[in-house]
């Protein structure tokens, strides 16, 4: 399958000397806007995604429901949920589900950054290249495990001692080769988008009857 290029969001701001409580101001000030915030330790990057950086995230999150349906696993889509540790970093996923722990979000409709935990999985679309600045945010935030897709390669980082860590497989679809979903995501722009999840959804069954 031929690599996709994928092409920088329209808009991107990178800052510095950001507080925490400007960080929040603007949260505040920009929720009805489509805009992405992401801070880390005074560092704030303001994005403004592009259809196709949309695409492969509604995609890329279509993919783990299919999995998780398949392999008959319990999840709990949060899609762009803003997560934070106060004072230190926040985040809003591309994608993320609670796996592990499920139990303790399901139904709620505010989640407290000091009470409840990060999601379990997130996936990343990394237009930019800049994800090593979102990684060291979900470090702090505690996310076990990121999903990187960068238009050629998928590589699955897990959480280790503060540090994100390339690993060969994941830990909530082990038997699986996630990697290999890079392939279908490259096909985003030439199939439709359902046919494309019906051809994920062989692929997936078929690596279910061979494990």
């Amino acid at each position: 399958m031929a690599a996709t290029t994928l092409t920088p969001p329209t808009e991107i701001i990178h800052l510095t000397g950001i507080s925490w409580q400007t960080y929040e101001r603007l949260l505040d000030e920009l929720r009805d806007r489509r805009l992405r915030l992401t801070y880390n330790r005074g560092s704030l990057e303001i994005m403004a995604p592009s259809p196709e950086h949309e695409r492969y995230k509604k995609l890329a999150g279509r993919f783990v429901e299919t999995l998780a349906e398949e392999l008959d696993i319990r999840i709990e889509p949060l899609g762009s949920t803003t997560f934070k540790h106060p004072e230190l970093s926040g985040a809003e996923p591309d994608e993320c589900f609670y796996i592990y722990n499920i139990d303790a979000v399901r139904g709620k409709k505010r989640l407290s950054p000091v009470t409840d935990p990060p999601p379990d999985l997130v996936v990343e679309i990394d237009i930019t290249s800049e994800s090593r600045g979102r990684l060291a945010t979900y470090a702090d935030l505690g996310v076990l495990e990121v999903w990187v897709y960068n238009g050629t390669t998928l590589s699955i980082q897990q959480l280790q001692n503060q540090e994100y860590v390339t690993a060969s497989s994941s830990q909530f679809f082990p038997n699986l080769p996630i990697a290999e979903i890079a392939g279908f995501l490259q096909q985003a722009e030439t199939v439709d988008y359902l046919e494309l999840v019906k051809i994920f959804r062989a692929w997936v069954k078929a690596q279910i009857d061979v494990n």
